[in-house]
Protein backbone atom coordinates (compact mmCIF):
# COMPACT_ATOMS: atom_id res chain seq x y z
CA UNK A 1 0.00 0.00 0.00
CA UNK A 2 0.96 3.67 -0.23
CA UNK A 3 1.76 5.38 3.07
CA UNK A 4 3.58 8.44 4.35
CA UNK A 5 6.94 7.56 5.88
CA UNK A 6 9.99 9.45 7.10
CA UNK A 7 13.56 8.31 7.69
CA UNK A 8 14.21 10.76 10.55
CA UNK A 9 12.34 13.40 12.57
CA UNK A 10 12.29 16.88 11.09
CA UNK A 11 10.33 19.34 9.02
CA UNK A 12 7.55 18.73 6.49
CA UNK A 13 10.16 17.94 3.82
CA UNK A 14 10.97 14.67 5.64
CA UNK A 15 7.53 13.25 4.80
CA UNK A 16 7.45 11.07 1.69
CA UNK A 17 4.93 8.67 0.18
CA UNK A 18 6.31 5.12 -0.11
CA UNK A 19 5.16 1.59 -0.77
CA UNK A 20 4.93 -0.41 2.48
CA UNK A 21 3.41 -3.81 3.39
CA UNK A 22 -0.36 -3.94 3.78
CA UNK A 23 -1.67 -4.13 7.35
CA UNK A 24 -3.84 -7.10 8.33
CA UNK A 25 -7.01 -7.04 10.43
CA UNK A 26 -6.26 -8.95 13.62
CA UNK A 27 -8.82 -10.36 16.06
CA UNK A 28 -11.34 -7.67 16.97
CA UNK A 29 -10.13 -5.36 14.21
CA UNK A 30 -11.33 -4.20 10.80
CA UNK A 31 -9.27 -3.18 7.79
CA UNK A 32 -10.33 0.12 6.21
CA UNK A 33 -9.58 1.22 2.68
CA UNK A 34 -8.92 4.89 3.40
CA UNK A 35 -10.87 7.54 1.49
CA UNK A 36 -9.41 10.42 3.48
CA UNK A 37 -7.50 11.24 6.65
CA UNK A 38 -6.93 14.48 8.56
CA UNK A 39 -3.93 16.43 9.81
CA UNK A 40 -3.86 17.11 13.56
CA UNK A 41 -1.48 19.04 15.81
CA UNK A 42 -0.34 15.75 17.27
CA UNK A 43 0.82 14.72 13.79
CA UNK A 44 3.17 17.70 13.67
CA UNK A 45 4.67 16.65 16.99
CA UNK A 46 5.10 13.06 15.84
CA UNK A 47 6.83 14.25 12.67
CA UNK A 48 9.22 16.28 14.81
CA UNK A 49 10.01 13.28 17.01
CA UNK A 50 8.18 14.52 20.13
CA UNK A 51 5.07 12.31 20.15
CA UNK A 52 5.77 8.65 19.36
CA UNK A 53 2.82 6.29 18.81
CA UNK A 54 1.64 4.15 21.74
CA UNK A 55 3.11 0.63 22.01
CA UNK A 56 1.72 -1.61 19.28
CA UNK A 57 0.31 1.24 17.17
CA UNK A 58 1.33 1.90 13.59
CA UNK A 59 4.40 4.06 13.07
CA UNK A 60 2.55 5.78 10.21
CA UNK A 61 1.18 9.18 11.22
CA UNK A 62 -2.59 9.78 11.29
CA UNK A 63 -5.18 9.75 14.08
CA UNK A 64 -8.43 9.47 12.11
CA UNK A 65 -9.80 8.43 8.76
CA UNK A 66 -12.85 7.61 6.71
CA UNK A 67 -13.28 4.88 4.15
CA UNK A 68 -14.75 1.49 3.29
CA UNK A 69 -14.25 -1.70 5.27
CA UNK A 70 -12.10 -4.08 3.21
CA UNK A 71 -11.82 -6.97 5.70
CA UNK A 72 -12.94 -7.93 9.20
CA UNK A 73 -10.90 -9.82 11.76
CA UNK A 74 -11.96 -12.74 13.93
CA UNK A 75 -14.74 -11.99 16.37
CA UNK A 76 -16.02 -8.85 14.63
CA UNK A 77 -19.78 -8.97 14.13
CA UNK A 78 -20.71 -5.28 14.20
CA UNK A 79 -19.20 -4.42 10.79
CA UNK A 80 -19.12 -6.01 7.35
CA UNK A 81 -17.03 -5.67 4.23
CA UNK A 82 -18.33 -2.75 2.17
CA UNK A 83 -19.55 -0.63 5.11
CA UNK A 84 -18.62 3.03 4.82
CA UNK A 85 -17.23 4.26 8.11
CA UNK A 86 -14.98 6.72 9.91
CA UNK A 87 -12.60 5.79 12.69
CA UNK A 88 -10.51 7.06 15.60
CA UNK A 89 -6.94 5.76 15.26
CA UNK A 90 -3.84 5.47 17.42
CA UNK A 91 -1.85 5.83 14.18
CA UNK A 92 -1.77 4.72 10.57
CA UNK A 93 -4.16 7.18 8.91
CA UNK A 94 -1.75 8.58 6.31
CA UNK A 95 -2.07 5.45 4.17
CA UNK A 96 -4.32 3.68 1.72
CA UNK A 97 -5.17 0.94 4.26
CA UNK A 98 -5.35 0.92 8.05
CA UNK A 99 -6.28 -1.69 10.67
CA UNK A 100 -8.27 -0.43 13.67
CA UNK A 101 -10.11 -1.95 16.66
CA UNK A 102 -13.77 -2.39 15.76
CA UNK A 103 -14.89 -0.35 18.80
CA UNK A 104 -13.20 2.75 17.40
CA UNK A 105 -15.10 2.53 14.12
CA UNK A 106 -18.22 4.67 13.66
CA UNK A 107 -20.84 5.02 10.92
CA UNK A 108 -20.72 8.05 8.66
CA UNK A 109 -23.11 10.67 10.11
CA UNK A 110 -26.20 11.12 7.94
CA UNK A 111 -25.76 13.86 5.36
CA UNK A 112 -21.94 13.89 5.48
CA UNK A 113 -19.86 12.82 2.48
CA UNK A 114 -17.16 10.19 2.88
CA UNK A 115 -14.18 12.57 2.55
CA UNK A 116 -15.50 15.19 4.98
CA UNK A 117 -16.19 12.45 7.53
CA UNK A 118 -12.44 11.89 7.88
CA UNK A 119 -12.13 15.12 9.85
CA UNK A 120 -14.80 14.33 12.44
CA UNK A 121 -13.65 11.43 14.71
CA UNK A 122 -10.74 13.14 16.49
CA UNK A 123 -12.49 16.46 17.11
CA UNK A 124 -15.83 14.90 18.06
CA UNK A 125 -14.27 12.43 20.48
CA UNK A 126 -11.92 15.06 21.94
CA UNK A 127 -14.62 17.68 22.48
CA UNK A 128 -17.33 15.34 23.71
CA UNK A 129 -15.08 13.41 26.11
CA UNK A 130 -13.38 16.48 27.58
CA UNK A 131 -16.03 19.20 27.61
CA UNK A 132 -19.02 17.00 28.44
CA UNK A 133 -17.90 13.63 29.85
CA UNK A 134 -15.01 15.03 31.94
CA UNK A 135 -15.85 18.69 32.59
CA UNK A 136 -19.62 18.14 32.63
CA UNK A 137 -20.59 21.35 30.82
CA UNK A 138 -24.22 22.19 31.48
CA UNK A 139 -26.73 24.50 29.75
CA UNK A 140 -26.26 28.21 30.57
CA UNK A 141 -22.74 27.63 31.91
CA UNK A 142 -19.85 29.67 30.50
CA UNK A 143 -17.16 27.91 28.50
CA UNK A 144 -13.93 29.36 27.10
CA UNK A 145 -12.59 27.60 24.00
CA UNK A 146 -9.02 28.52 23.12
CA UNK A 147 -8.01 28.29 19.46
CA UNK A 148 -11.56 28.68 18.23
CA UNK A 149 -10.67 28.65 14.52
CA UNK A 150 -8.91 25.29 14.59
CA UNK A 151 -10.42 21.87 14.01
CA UNK A 152 -11.19 21.24 17.66
CA UNK A 153 -12.20 24.85 18.25
CA UNK A 154 -14.73 25.07 15.43
CA UNK A 155 -16.35 21.85 16.60
CA UNK A 156 -16.26 22.77 20.30
CA UNK A 157 -17.91 26.15 19.68
CA UNK A 158 -20.79 24.53 17.83
CA UNK A 159 -21.33 21.63 20.23
CA UNK A 160 -21.18 23.84 23.33
CA UNK A 161 -23.46 26.48 21.83
CA UNK A 162 -26.01 23.88 20.72
CA UNK A 163 -26.01 22.47 24.26
CA UNK A 164 -27.16 25.84 25.59
CA UNK A 165 -23.84 27.06 27.01
CA UNK A 166 -22.44 30.58 26.65
CA UNK A 167 -19.34 30.28 24.47
CA UNK A 168 -16.32 32.58 24.60
CA UNK A 169 -13.40 31.84 22.30
CA UNK A 170 -9.98 33.14 21.35
CA UNK A 171 -8.48 33.57 17.88
CA UNK A 172 -5.82 35.70 16.22
CA UNK A 173 -7.41 37.60 13.31
CA UNK A 174 -10.56 39.50 12.44
CA UNK A 175 -11.62 36.90 9.87
CA UNK A 176 -11.22 34.06 12.34
CA UNK A 177 -13.08 35.94 15.04
CA UNK A 178 -15.99 36.54 12.69
CA UNK A 179 -16.08 32.86 11.70
CA UNK A 180 -16.14 31.86 15.37
CA UNK A 181 -19.13 34.13 15.95
CA UNK A 182 -20.89 32.62 12.95
CA UNK A 183 -20.39 29.17 14.46
CA UNK A 184 -22.08 30.20 17.69
CA UNK A 185 -19.57 31.97 19.91
CA UNK A 186 -21.22 34.69 21.98
CA UNK A 187 -17.92 36.55 22.23
CA UNK A 188 -14.75 36.11 20.14
CA UNK A 189 -11.56 37.53 21.67
CA UNK A 190 -8.44 38.52 19.75
CA UNK A 191 -5.66 37.09 21.91
CA UNK A 192 -3.12 39.39 20.23
CA UNK A 193 -4.52 42.58 21.75
CA UNK A 194 -7.21 41.58 24.27
CA UNK A 195 -7.04 39.86 27.65
CA UNK A 196 -9.53 37.01 27.66
CA UNK A 197 -9.65 37.03 31.46
CA UNK A 198 -10.84 40.65 31.52
CA UNK A 199 -13.32 40.10 28.68
CA UNK A 200 -14.91 37.03 30.26
CA UNK A 201 -15.12 38.62 33.71
CA UNK A 202 -16.71 41.77 32.30
CA UNK A 203 -19.31 39.76 30.40
CA UNK A 204 -20.18 37.56 33.39
CA UNK A 205 -20.37 40.25 36.10
CA UNK A 206 -17.05 39.09 37.49
CA UNK A 207 -18.05 35.45 37.85
CA UNK A 208 -15.77 33.90 35.22
CA UNK A 209 -15.88 30.64 33.27
CA UNK A 210 -17.29 27.32 34.40
CA UNK A 211 -15.21 25.36 31.87
CA UNK A 212 -12.04 26.19 29.94
CA UNK A 213 -10.88 23.98 27.06
CA UNK A 214 -7.19 24.73 26.63
CA UNK A 215 -4.71 23.76 23.93
CA UNK A 216 -1.86 25.97 25.16
CA UNK A 217 -0.72 24.34 28.40
CA UNK A 218 1.95 26.14 30.39
CA UNK A 219 1.71 29.56 28.78
CA UNK A 220 -1.96 29.99 29.69
CA UNK A 221 -2.11 28.04 32.97
CA UNK A 222 -2.12 30.98 35.40
CA UNK A 223 -4.61 33.01 33.37
CA UNK A 224 -6.87 30.00 32.83
CA UNK A 225 -7.03 29.42 36.58
CA UNK A 226 -7.60 33.15 37.04
CA UNK A 227 -10.62 33.14 34.71
CA UNK A 228 -12.28 30.14 36.39
CA UNK A 229 -15.50 30.70 38.31
CA UNK A 230 -16.10 28.98 41.63
CA UNK A 231 -16.10 25.21 41.02
CA UNK A 232 -14.74 25.84 37.53
CA UNK A 233 -13.02 23.11 35.51
CA UNK A 234 -9.93 23.66 33.37
CA UNK A 235 -9.27 20.85 30.88
CA UNK A 236 -5.85 20.91 29.20
CA UNK A 237 -5.61 18.96 25.94
CA UNK A 238 -2.54 20.51 24.29
CA UNK A 239 0.87 21.96 25.01
CA UNK A 240 1.34 24.53 22.25
CA UNK A 241 2.46 27.00 24.91
CA UNK A 242 4.79 24.66 26.75
CA UNK A 243 4.59 21.83 29.29
CA UNK A 244 5.62 23.64 32.48
CA UNK A 245 4.24 26.56 34.48
CA UNK A 246 3.71 27.64 38.08
CA UNK A 247 0.29 26.86 39.56
CA UNK A 248 -1.20 28.95 42.37
CA UNK A 249 -2.80 26.15 44.34
CA UNK A 250 -4.18 28.60 46.89
CA UNK A 251 -6.18 30.35 44.19
CA UNK A 252 -7.44 27.00 42.93
CA UNK A 253 -8.44 25.92 46.45
CA UNK A 254 -10.29 29.17 47.04
CA UNK A 255 -12.32 28.55 43.90
CA UNK A 256 -12.76 24.81 44.61
CA UNK A 257 -11.57 24.45 41.05
CA UNK A 258 -10.12 21.56 39.08
CA UNK A 259 -7.28 21.31 36.60
CA UNK A 260 -7.49 18.21 34.42
CA UNK A 261 -5.06 17.13 31.72
CA UNK A 262 -6.16 14.44 29.29
CA UNK A 263 -4.91 12.61 26.21
CA UNK A 264 -7.10 10.64 23.83
CA UNK A 265 -4.49 8.74 21.82
CA UNK A 266 -2.94 6.78 24.68
CA UNK A 267 -6.18 5.61 26.29
CA UNK A 268 -6.92 1.87 26.39
CA UNK A 269 -8.98 0.52 23.50
CA UNK A 270 -12.03 -0.11 25.68
CA UNK A 271 -11.97 3.49 26.91
CA UNK A 272 -11.80 4.81 23.36
CA UNK A 273 -14.59 2.45 22.32
CA UNK A 274 -16.78 3.82 25.10
CA UNK A 275 -16.10 7.39 23.98
CA UNK A 276 -16.87 6.53 20.35
CA UNK A 277 -20.16 4.90 21.33
CA UNK A 278 -21.15 7.95 23.37
CA UNK A 279 -20.25 10.26 20.47
CA UNK A 280 -22.40 8.27 18.05
CA UNK A 281 -25.29 8.41 20.52
CA UNK A 282 -25.11 12.07 21.46
CA UNK A 283 -23.19 13.95 18.75
CA UNK A 284 -24.06 12.19 15.48
CA UNK A 285 -27.75 13.24 15.64
CA UNK A 286 -26.67 16.90 15.90
CA UNK A 287 -24.54 16.53 12.78
CA UNK A 288 -27.32 14.69 10.97
CA UNK A 289 -29.90 17.42 11.64
CA UNK A 290 -27.49 20.21 10.68
CA UNK A 291 -27.03 21.63 14.17
CA UNK A 292 -23.29 21.02 13.80
CA UNK A 293 -21.43 21.38 10.50
CA UNK A 294 -17.90 19.98 10.15
CA UNK A 295 -15.58 22.79 9.05
CA UNK A 296 -12.96 21.87 6.43
CA UNK A 297 -10.25 24.33 5.46
CA UNK A 298 -8.54 22.35 2.68
CA UNK A 299 -8.42 18.93 1.02
CA UNK A 300 -5.05 17.92 -0.44
CA UNK A 301 -3.80 14.72 -2.07
CA UNK A 302 -1.55 12.54 0.07
CA UNK A 303 1.42 13.41 -2.16
CA UNK A 304 1.14 16.97 -0.81
CA UNK A 305 1.36 15.93 2.83
CA UNK A 306 4.22 18.36 3.43
CA UNK A 307 2.09 21.26 2.23
CA UNK A 308 -0.74 20.10 4.50
CA UNK A 309 1.60 20.19 7.51
CA UNK A 310 2.87 23.63 6.52
CA UNK A 311 -0.70 24.93 6.30
CA UNK A 312 -1.53 23.70 9.80
CA UNK A 313 1.74 25.07 11.19
CA UNK A 314 1.06 28.47 9.61
CA UNK A 315 -2.21 28.84 11.48
CA UNK A 316 -3.92 30.06 8.33
CA UNK A 317 -6.51 27.29 8.37
CA UNK A 318 -10.04 27.60 9.71
CA UNK A 319 -11.18 24.06 10.51
CA UNK A 320 -9.67 20.78 9.40
CA UNK A 321 -7.03 20.00 6.79
CA UNK A 322 -7.73 16.69 5.01
CA UNK A 323 -5.60 14.34 2.89
CA UNK A 324 -6.90 11.92 0.26
CA UNK A 325 -4.73 8.93 -0.67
Amino acid sequence: MRAVTQTSPGGPETLVVSEVPDPVAGPGEVLIEVAATAVNRADLLQRQGFYPPPPGASEVIGLECSGTIAAVGAGVTSWAVGDQVCALLAGGGYASLVAVPAGQVMPIPDGIDLVTAAGIPEVACTVWSNVFMVAGLRPEEVVVVHGGAGGIGTFAIQLAARSGARVFTTAGSADKLERCRELGAETAINYRDEDFVEVVRAATDGRGADVVLDNMGGKYLARNVDVLADEGRLVIIGLQGGAKAELNIGQLLAKRGAVIATSLRGRPADSKASICASVVEHVWPLIADGSITPVVSAVLPLDQVGDAHRLLESGDNVGKVLLTP
